[in-house]
């Protein structure tokens, strides 16, 4: 699976810390992530992460874009819930506005994080593998 990592300054640890205690799930999969995220999460587990621009730069937008076009499974956006609604940027909304278009599974905090990565070990996010169930 295609996992997409973004996480605010504030939460960019909490990231690095979910990675290493999950690095064997995730060693599995291609991970990708907006630039300073994805290097502190590399340096720190030594998965390889496919970095784009930073956020400042226009690396969220660059992941919605592969949302859109369906080259995203699943996003990890760990946000700052206590940063004022004047300083979250449209681009920030539009990540969780795309994955419900889509039907991305996301997570924005640790708590939620954990249970797609339990799923994912288990392989319940693998879409590719589920059967429609048959209408009689």
């Amino acid at each position: 699976m295609n996992i997409a990592l973004i996480a605010q300054d504030s939460k960019k640890e909490l990231m690095v810390q979910l990675c290493i205690a999950y690095c064997g799930i995730l060693s599995k999969h291609r991970l990708c992530a907006t630039n300073s995220t994805g290097r502190l999460v590399s340096e720190a587990t030594g998965l390889e992460v496919f970095k784009f621009l930073s956020g400042e730069q226009g690396g969220g937008e660059q992941i919605a874009a592969r949302i859109s076009c369906n080259e995203i499974d699943l996003l990890f956006f760990f946000r700052d819930p206590m940063l004022s609604e004047n300083l979250i940027v449209p681009s920030d909304r539009n990540l969780t506005r795309l994955c419900d278009v889509h039907g991305i599974p996301y997570a924005t905090n640790i708590a939620t994080a954990e249970a797609l990565i339990h799923a994912l070990e288990r392989g319940d996010l693998d879409w590719r593998n589920i059967v429609s169930p048959k209408v009689n």
